[in-house]
């Protein structure tokens, strides 16, 4: 069918125009597809991530102990009153009880840390979710030369629920705590009280499992990891974890040393003494979500469209062949379908076996149609082939997250090569 069904001589130009007309066409359909995707990914992502912290609790922060020192002491105050009858001012002075407050020094953190990682799926995304166990060894100092009655304090974050929540002390021996504000906006505290004579220091050890999302952080940044100024002595933290791609937040303290341990990580942070605002911080691995994915695909359809009207219509034309623009048209809507079932399939199965299927059925239905106007050897080398590269291939780039653009732009640099190579020798001035 050299010249195509309908065609007269000179028509070039507007064969041109019209494959054009098509690929706008089916750009815009896709630009539809795309942004319901889109919508539809976006649109749930602040419900059903409300939904998920409701059932696992919110991203963990878990910040550390302070403790105050009271005092009272008396302080001899002088003042002066008027003497009414005698018409002058006297001095009287008297002493007074007076409660002075300081916090104590954070001498010793040593804390492990496990994590173990879930992912769990809401409609269209996953959200990384934990369980963690948590056990840290305090000691707090009082450094004054004044015996000091100690209120220590460990926060409680609203939205967790803690399990097996236990305070001992040096000894192992249980100590009976308070807890205040739980359950409200603001932070809550776990509480006791003990007097500490002048040098003296309070050990004691926190031990609680919990469940959280998305990343787990220990301080808070611009409050560090000491109640004084973020001042913290003989620090020791250590992270091991079931997974090995682990990522830090931005702007975090990175590891004194860290590695892989029993299929998963080991990190631990160590400093004799630290003092700043910077947090530690494990953010936990995302899996690729197909709401997102799918967007993806359908807003890059129309490059891999472009690539395959390119590249067929060159290899065509290279062997004296040409085909109508409403061939054109119904390639690009066997293109379309791939991007239209693999939406869809994602609802209900997992995202390999979704590409999978809807990347069989269009190249199926590209080259089953194919066939009928060009042959069948020539529909499988010449759209079939090129269909799996730029619609199959160049999708299946968008799974190795940060390399998607330099596998296009390497398969582009090799197309060019290929067709100038398959058609330079091809006498265009003889079919003008």
């Amino acid at each position: 069918m050299a010249g195509g069904p309908g065609l007269a001589p000179g028509s070039g130009m507007r064969r041109l125009l019209a494959i054009g007309f098509v690929w706008l066409c089916c750009a815009g359909a896709w630009a539809i597809l795309g942004s319901t995707l889109a919508f539809r990914s976006g649109s749930v992502t602040g419900s059903l991530g409300a939904e998920v912290r409701a059932l696992w609790g919110p991203p963990l922060v878990q910040n550390p102990p302070s403790a105050v020192g009271r005092e009272r002491h008396k302080v001899r105050v002088s003042e002066q009153k008027f003497d009414e009858k005698e018409k002058r001012y006297f001095k009287v002075e008297r002493e007074d009880a007076v409660e002075t407050k300081r916090p104590l020094v954070l001498d010793r953190t040593d804390v492990d840390v496990a994590l173990s990682l879930e992912q769990r799926r809401k409609g269209l995304l996953w959200f990384p979710t934990y369980g963690v166990s948590f056990q840290g060894r305090y000691a707090l100092r009082n450094d004054s030369a004044e015996e000091r009655r100690a209120h220590v304090a460990f926060p409680i974050e609203p939205g967790v629920t803690y399990d097996g929540f236990t305070v001992s002390d040096a000894r192992g021996a249980p100590i009976e705590v308070a807890f205040e504000e739980v359950g409200s906006a603001s932070r809550g505290n776990a509480t006791f009280a003990r007097t500490l004579a002048p040098g003296e220091a309070v050990a004691f050890t926190v031990a609680y499992r919990a469940r959280g999302t998305e990343r787990w952080s220990y301080g808070t940044a611009g409050e560090g990891l000491g109640p004084e100024k973020g001042r913290a002595r003989s620090f020791r933290l250590t992270v091991t974890t079931d997974f090995d791609a682990v990522d830090f937040p931005a702007g975090s303290l990175s590891t004194s040393e860290h590695g892989p341990a029993g299929g998963g990580w080991r990190g631990t942070w160590r400093f004799d003494q630290i003092v700043g605002t910077k947090a530690i911080g494990v953010v936990l691995p995302e899996r690729l979500n197909p709401g997102p994915l799918a967007a993806k695909l359908t807003f890059f359809a129309p490059v891999s469209l472009l690539f395959f009207f390119f590249v067929t219509g060159m290899l065509l034309a290279a062997r004296g062949r040409s085909i109508h623009p409403v061939n054109y048209f119904l390639l690009s809507c066997a293109f379309f379908a791939f991007h239209l079932l693999f939406a869809y399939l994602i609802d209900h199965v997992a995202i390999g076996p979704a590409f999978a299927a809807a990347s069989v059925v269009s190249v199926a239905l590209v080259v089953s149609y194919a066939r009928l106007f060009v042959g069948g050897r020539t529909a499988l080398l010449l759209v079939g082939l090129p269909q799996l590269v730029y619609l199959v291939l160049f999708s299946f780039t968008f799974f190795w997250s940060g390399y998607t653009g330099l596998a296009i732009t390497i398969g582009a640099i090799l197309t060019l090569f290929v067709i100038m190579q398959l058609t330079g020798r091809t006498d265009w001035a003889r079919g003008s």
